[in-house]
């Protein structure tokens, strides 16, 4: 933790949708007490516009995402991260690199609105049911008291979150 702010990576499998938007997300609640992330195990290497116009909606700034791999948090140099969240089934059950200084983790999993099929409206539905999820299981996370409990209980609050 860097100046009482808490670096947070979101992971999902292309790092497209999910992770982009929980990473935008993050960084417009989590007002400068947190800083987040995003990446992929196997980033596609484009962002889901859909994504960024649900942000959009929701009044997140949509500058600056872009898909890339989880190996780029994994070296020297890089932020050091306090919490790394999977929001996809499939990367929660990937073998994740080891991240330095050993972060707490969780599964946030949340379905994949990119392969729902249908009428437009659904779609966007789609997505935005997505991202109301994940900024609930955010405001969940920022409510927590952190810095005055014990790592063990930060652990199994960050995992009940994930089943709301």
């Amino acid at each position: 933790m860097l100046d009482n702010t808490f670096n947070v990576l979101f992971i999902c499998t292309g790092n497209s949708a999910r992770s982009i938007m929980a990473e935008g997300l993050m960084n417009s609640l989590g007002e400068r007490r947190f800083k987040a992330y995003s990446a992929g195990s196997h980033p596609n290497g484009t962002v889901n516009p859909v994504a960024l116009q649900t942000l959009a909606s929701l009044h997140i700034p949509t500058e600056g995402f872009r898909s890339k791999s989880w190996d780029e948090f994994a070296v020297a140099g890089t932020p050091i991260m306090d919490f790394v969240f999977t929001v996809c089934d499939s990367a929660a059950g990937e073998v994740c690199p080891v991240w330095p200084g050993q972060p707490m983790t969780a599964h946030w999993g949340v379905p994949d609105p990119g392969h729902v099929e249908g009428t437009e409206a659904a779609k966007l539905q789609a997505f935005l049911d997505v991202a109301i999820t994940l900024k609930r299981r955010i405001e969940l996370l920022l409510a927590l008291p952190i810095t005055k409990l014990e790592p063990l209980a930060i652990q199994h609050e960050i995992q009940q979150i994930g089943t709301r």
